[in-house]
């Protein structure tokens, strides 16, 4: 029996979460060895596509596994458990895959989500604001894509790549979809030599007359009183939500491995109890924070569910309470995996030190993931809605 046809007899949470629990116990296996060689995770992609993952998102009816956007991200705090980068390349995977949803509307969102279970793609790319590098124009034969985006995620495993372009007759940035098998396509690694994140399969990405389809234009992206709609803003708060995923699987992860440690171990210095007060105390505090950063997250997750539910009779007060919901929650994983990944490595002791371990790992793949979009920007939108009823910008993580 294949996978998808054990998906199509029992798609439920549980299913998913035991197909996410094994993928994540085998990446963990080699987690330490896969970091430290850094190489271009082809092989991890294979395993949760074998694992029947990215077609997770997708409606069963189109070939996926039916789940809703509270299962994805579950799957995606569970793989970073394990690997932060994957947990990253999987959750920029679903976002981009969802944005001819969110962008393009029903019709061709469906076309594409068959098509894309039937080959089971990998999607890459990035959609922020700080990435208009690309032109669409019009071309001898149709449009085409020219320019280049400096920094991208999951480029280099990718099988299509979902990029912001500004159309040259228009001026308005529109999301477009592009076959990484195109000549035209180039992929560099060079900006993706990270000190952490190091297989999430970032890197730059060169146009040159990149066809594209009418049909894989897949929605503007401009946002003001004319365009989008509510629903479409929801894409917002759905990035911010799978960061925050990425951040509390981190940190979940190196208190579990610290935890195996320290229960192996005993005591994290010389001539301490096995239950120092300081190691207990410390623990203590990174498990509450993590767990209330998770609550936090499990709040927004539900308030989004009822969002995307809703679909274009959701309001535009009711878009930005969601998006200022999932701006407190991803502010409250950050802070979370920033305190655990390097806390954690107080109550091992010394011995954290070794790259033997990868404790450090942790860390690097937080703090570097964290950089991208500082968790000053989210406490100012979550500030400005509390006291000014400001609604927050339409700005995308990914």
């Amino acid at each position: 029996m294949t996978v998808m046809d054990a998906v199509a007899e029992a798609p439920d949470r549980a299913w998913w979460l035991q197909i996410a629990g094994e993928a994540a116990d085998d990446l963990a296996t080699d987690a330490v060895i896969r970091d430290q060689a850094g190489k271009t995770p082809y092989d991890e992609v294979a395993r949760l596509r074998e694992a029947g993952l990215l077609a997770l998102l997708i409606p069963a009816e189109h070939g996926g596994g039916g789940a809703d956007w509270s299962t994805a991200c579950a799957v995606v705090r569970k793989i970073a458990s394990a690997d932060g980068a994957i947990g990253q390349v999987l959750g920029c995977h679903y976002l981009l895959s969802f944005s001819a949803r969110f962008f393009g509307g029903a019709e061709p969102a469906a076309r594409l989500e068959r098509e894309s279970a039937a080959g089971q793609w990998c999607w890459g790319g990035g959609l922020t604001t700080g990435e208009p590098r690309l032109t669409l124009t019009t071309g001898r034969d149709g449009l085409v894509v020219n320019g280049r985006q400096g920094y991208a995620t999951g480029v280099l495993v990718a099988d299509r790549l979902a990029v912001r372009a500004t159309h040259a007759d228009t001026g308005e940035p529109v999301a477009v979809l592009v076959d990484t098998a195109d000549p035209g396509v180039v992929c560099g690694s060079d900006d993706g030599d990270t000190f952490g994140q190091r297989l999430a399969a970032g890197g730059s990405v060169e146009f040159d007359a990149v066809p594209v389809g009418d049909d894989a234009v897949l929605g503007p992206l401009s946002w003001d009183e004319d365009t989008p709609s509510p629903f479409s803003g929801l894409a917002a708060p759905t990035g911010r939500l799978v960061s925050a995923q990425i951040c509390l699987g981190i940190a979940q992860g190196v208190l579990a491995e610290a935890r195996e440690y320290t229960r192996a171990v005993h005591a994290p210095w010389p001539h301490t109890s096995p239950r120092d007060p300081y190691a207990l105390t410390t623990y203590g505090e990174l498990t509450v924070a993590t767990f209330s950063a998770a609550a936090l997250a499990d709040q927004a997750l539900e308030a989004l569910d009822g969002g995307l539910a809703r679909g274009e009779d959701l309001t535009d007060d009711e878009c930005a309470e969601i998006t200022v919901l999932a701006a407190a929650a991803e502010a409250a994983a950050s802070r979370a995996a920033h305190d655990a990944t390097a806390r954690a490595l107080d109550v091992v002791g010394a011995r954290s030190a070794s790259s033997a371990y990868g404790f450090d790992r942790f860390w690097r793949n937080a703090r570097t993931h964290t950089l991208y979009d500082p968790v000053a920007h989210r406490l100012h939108e979550v500030g400005d809605y509390f006291l000014n009823g400001e609604h927050p910008p339409f700005i995308l993580p990914f």
